[in-house]
């Protein structure tokens, strides 16, 4: 018998991912701070710059744990087992497919990179040279993500926070040990990152264990299967041409802010803060509606997975509810403690009031990633981000002109709005596709 959905259900999902999420902007602070213990500026904008580079790059494969999810907790929800396990491999495999690719062709990306975001020639130097060595890494740190969303399907996000925890504590460890006692400099940072990374996929792999003493992880008909296999990379590559827009967004956002000068650039930068730590604070319910939203349309529960959307997206309006409310009441001692250039403080109060927008214009559009992901309605979130992002540009250059940064701020809220408002008027059809049986020959063909 299937376990109710319950809100204490909900929070055993989301409250691990959100703990786990806490670690990401410490072993950030450690890298940086090493570093800057060496008294120089340019391994400390090394590091800053190759870091940017590499969790970019990253980032965009990310599409691997979301896609992860919904076929694995649509195989779970459906009771084929066979598949849930042949998923794991199937992840892992596109996982070291991507990272070997990276690895091939790292010259080519970072020359690209470095152009992209130039820097004196010691800092390009030492930014070589450590992302030469985090390159090594990057099979792992792929493949974590789809071992990550094998997890959270499972609704194991438990084991995700020890995965994480483990992962970034070596990291910081390393760090240090690297770093400060042995002198290691920029090398040592990203031997840590590469040690802690491949520390990690084998944690993984160890975590999913039981997965391996059965046979179908292994079985290549199946793990290899042309439709299933041909499936999940038409899901991933839906994501990721999705998180590819959703990149172009902040990048444009910052490139233009740039316009503005160094004091608007730095306030506006300061106040993307809050927005990361908002997104960190709503994660573990988006994720949590991705492993619900997929055991329900796996099981053709039509019910079940609109009372997921409606428990989830309560507690994400709860969250963003509250950080629009801490930011309103403590946005002026939060943007002190993170800048004391007076000038900086004053610019970003003055823009405080869009961030403490961002989460209430934002949430429908957060929610409604998850549910999509869940369900591998993959098509409407490519084609609706496409929309969105050519209304944000619209916005942008009809605003910007007229009302300078304000402008930029609007037209990257109304962004938030074009997501929520589009995906939201292609929620009932994915609804429907929840009703009634569903077979195999359909199951291959979804996306």
């Amino acid at each position: 018998m299937a376990e109710a959905l319950t809100h204490s259900r909900v929070l055993k999902i989301a409250v691990p991912i959100v703990l786990s999420n806490a670690t990401v902007p410490l072993l950030g602070a450690v890298d940086t701070g090493v570093v800057g213990q060496m008294g120089q500026a340019a391994p400390i904008g090394a590091v800053g710059i190759g870091a940017i580079i590499l969790s970019s790059i990253y980032w965009i494969f990310g599409f691997l744990r979301m896609g992860t999810v919904g076929l694995t907790g649509q195989a779970l929800g459906a009771k084929d087992q066979p598949e849930v396990e042949a998923l794991l491999s199937r992840a892992v495999f596109i996982g070291f497919t991507a990272g070997g690719a990276l690895i091939l062709f790292q010259s080519m990306i970072f020359r690209e990179a470095l152009q992209i975001a130039p820097a004196s020639a010691e800092v390009e130097a030492l930014a070589r040279d450590y992302m030469g060595i985090r390159i090594f890494s990057a099979p792992a740190a792929i493949a974590i993500y789809g071992i990550t969303g094998w997890l959270i399907a499972q609704e194991r996000t438990a084991a995700v926070l020890v995965l994480q925890v483990v992962m970034n504590g070596m990291n910081i460890v390393l760090d240090i040990a690297f770093v400060i006692g042995f002198g290691w400099g920029v090398e040592g940072v990203a031997f840590a990152t590469f040690l802690a990374e491949w520390t990690g996929l084998a944690l993984g792999l160890w975590l999913c264990r039981a997965v391996f003493r059965k046979p179908h992880w292994r079985d290549m008909g199946l793990v290899l299967h042309a439709q299933r296999m041909g499936r999940m990379m038409l899901v991933n590559i839906d994501i990721m041409i999705r998180s590819v827009l959703l990149l172009a967004v902040f990048v444009s956002f910052l490139f233009w802010g740039a316009d503005f000068g160094d004091v608007q650039l730095a306030a506006n930068q300061i106040l993307m803060q809050f927005m990361n730590i908002t997104a960190y604070a709503l994660d573990g319910f988006a994720f949590a509606v991705e492993a619900l939203v997929a055991q329900a349309m796996g099981a053709r529960n039509r019910y079940a997975l609109r009372r997921a959307a409606l428990m989830t997206s309560g507690w994400g309006v709860f969250i963003c509810a509250g950080m629009a409310l801490t930011f309103w009441l403590f946005g002026g001692a939060i943007i002190n403690v993170m800048t004391t250039a007076p000038d900086v403080q004053a610019a970003a109060r003055v823009y405080l009031p869009y961030m403490v927008a961002t989460p209430l214009v934002g949430v429908a559009a957060w929610m409604l990633d998850g549910i999509f992901i869940g369900a591998t309605r993959t098509a409407d979130m490519r084609n609706m981000m496409i929309i969105s992002v050519a209304i944000y540009f619209g916005s942008a250059l009809l605003l910007i002109p007229a009302y300078g940064n304000h402008g930029l701020w609007i037209a990257l809220l109304i962004s938030f709005v074009a997501r929520g408002i589009t995906l939201g008027s292609r929620y009932p059809a994915l609804e429907r596709t929840a009703d009634g049986p569903r077979s195999s020959a359909t199951a291959e063909k979804e996306s």
